[in-house]
């Protein structure tokens, strides 16, 4: 801290002058304690100097409210959003997040260090603590069609930004375990820095020698078997509530029921729509949740606050104590969690939610580049053999392979979807090379059109599910004409498109541009026959990312993630 600034903080912890803001009679939640105490808080130079009977040149009574710190999002992909950054942000702190731990990777994949730039520029100036961790996997895999590569070489200049808190989500856990010199050389490269780890489907002696290159966090944990198995190897767990990626319940029951200690996690989203944010909440979302299910309110504060912090080395972060930084939620209540004021650095972000997003570079605009499909090439004929299909998990985004014998197949032709089987296909779209993977995936139920997507993790290819062939080009059209987005075709007609011009990711129209948008598009698929409980787009959006057991669709065709190998 400097100087000055210590100096008039000492002061005012000294009661010698006047806090900057007292809030008053609060019910304070004390994550050292575990403790409901009552108090007055003090705040001098966005940050909390005591507790006790001050002074300030303002003061707020909140009598009968409690007050925690700002919650932690320790994991997500502010990509996902699909609006501007600062938009997400600011609708995300008035839900109580007040820092926010993302991994560009999904910009990564498509624009490179651009894309990384746009994300560290966008969020310069947010009313909260916004910490970059630097993509690890550009591309995801070998395997994988993206737009850009990114070294060790090009991640060093990140070592020096004060908001790079280290290395983002290892998902090539393969290259990892073997020894891969390029992977070898990130991990190196972010020694003594946190590493996050994506470690699905590994067994105990993998995951154990992913743990030993340093990888210390994962948040792709879905059962509570995983869970056992990561914190036994000391793994600091994100429990997860995204859009399509559902974790919480099953997780949360498992702890509940063998009264587990709770002091190895922290919560995440992931991948959420803002529609989901302004609707259901961020991290509180996670927290009321939680706490429904039988964790005490105390516990589930601390996983969204000083637990995370305290494993991401964020000090000043975490509590409501002095020294710590004057990021605070008032709350109606520790059951429902509803916020009521919410400050940021001794501030209230209602007073900091108008910053203008900063300008788009040019080269970020123009980032789909189809070479001209041939229809012929999303004509499937195995003959009469059982062909790999993609089995779709609702509330998951893992996915489980059933071998059958796909319809209208069986006397050599080609494949005619029904309401149980319909076609997947991934073109690629950054380099033009015309590569289209096509295959099968039930569970998905679509009818009399088709979807499409370039949100598509990792490498951000255009991804389709329809029922005939004609649907599905004139979807993948549509987003070519748009330089990407979401849309949904039926009849042979665009129903409705969403916009995401900016690397095929994010808009750049209003949040509530994107969030009417998206609900008609999604209530539209739901009546085309997509199951209720199934986020169509987003669940679509993980189809091709393939570090995720068990079957993926990418645009080189249909891989098997636990056998490591291509299918078709």
């Amino acid at each position: 801290m400097e100087l000055e600034k210590y100096i008039g903080c000492s002061k005012a912890s000294r009661k010698l002058i006047k806090a900057d803001l007292v809030l008053k009679n609060a019910s304070i939640v004390n994550v050292f304690t575990d403790r409901v105490e009552q108090g007055n808080i003090a705040i001098k130079n966005g940050m909390i100097v005591g507790i006790g009977d001050y002074q300030g040149e303002e003061e707020l009574d909140i009598r009968g409210q409690y007050v925690t710190s700002g919650f932690i999002n320790a994991h997500l992909h502010l990509e996902s959003t699909m609006v501007n950054p600062q938009v997400l942000i600011s609708q995300a702190a008035r839900h109580g997040t007040t820092t926010f731990i993302v991994d560009p990777h999904e910009a990564a994949n498509v624009s490179g260090r651009d894309g990384i730039d746009y994300i560290l520029e966008q969020t310069k100036h947010s009313p909260a603590h916004v910490y970059v961790m630097i993509a690890s996997c550009v591309p995801a895999t070998a395997i994988d069609d993206n737009g850009f590569r990114l070294t060790a070489r090009e991640m060093e200049p990140y070592l020096t930004n004060r908001r790079v808190l280290g290395l983002g989500e290892v998902m090539d856990t393969m290259a990892v375990i073997t020894g891969d010199p390029e992977m070898n050389a990130k991990i190196q490269l972010f020694d003594g820095k946190i590493k996050d780890g994506h470690a699905p489907g590994l067994n105990k002696e993998e995951l154990a020698a992913y743990v030993l290159a340093g990888i210390s966090t994962d948040h792709e944990c879905t059962t509570y078997e995983d869970i056992m198995r990561e914190r036994s190897m000391g793994m600091f767990c994100l429990i997860r509530e995204g859009s399509a990626a559902r974790n919480l319940e099953t997780i949360v029951k498992g702890i509940v029921e063998n009264n587990l200690n709770t002091e190895g996690f922290g919560f995440c989203t992931d991948d959420r729509h803002i529609d989901d944010i302004i609707r259901e909440g961020d991290i509180d979302n996670n927290v009321r949740k939680a706490v429904s299910m039988g964790i005490s309110p105390i516990a589930a504060v601390k996983m969204a606050t000083i637990q995370p912090a305290t494993r991401y080395g964020l000090r000043r972060t975490g509590a409501v104590a002095p020294g710590f930084d004057a990021d605070l939620v008032v709350w109606d209540s520790l059951k429902d969690f509803n916020a009521q004021m919410v400050f940021y650095n001794g501030r209230r972000i209602d007073d900091m939610l108008n910053i203008k997003p900063a300008p788009c570079p040019p080269q970020l605009l123009d980032t789909v580049r189809l070479a001209q499909i041939d229809p012929q090439k999303l004509v499937i004929r195995p003959g009469n053999v059982p062909f790999p299909t993609i089995r779709m998990i609702p509330g998951e985004i893992l996915t489980e392979r059933t071998d059958m014998v796909l319809p209208g197949t069986e006397d050599g032709g080609a494949f005619v979807p029904n309401e149980q089987v319909s076609k997947i296909a991934c073109f690629e779209r950054h380099h033009y090379t015309g590569k289209v993977g096509v295959g099968a995936v039930t569970g998905f139920g679509i009818r009399g059109g088709a979807i499409a997507s370039s949100v598509s993790h990792d490498s951000h290819n255009i991804i389709a599910i329809g029922d005939n062939d004609e649907d599905i080009l004139t979807a993948v059209r549509e987003l070519e004409r748009t330089h990407g987005g979401y849309t949904v075709v039926e009849h042979g007609e665009v129903f409705d498109t969403l916009e995401l011009p900016i690397m095929g990711l994010i808009s750049d129209r209003s949040y509530s541009y994107v969030s009417k948008k998206v609900r008609r598009m999604t209530s539209k698929a739901h009546k085309m026959g997509v199951p209720k409980d199934m986020e169509p787009f987003i669940t679509l959006s993980f189809m091709a990312l393939p570090v995720i057991p068990e079957i993926r669709c990418t645009p080189r065709g249909i891989f098997s993630v636990s056998e490591w190998k291509m299918l078709t």
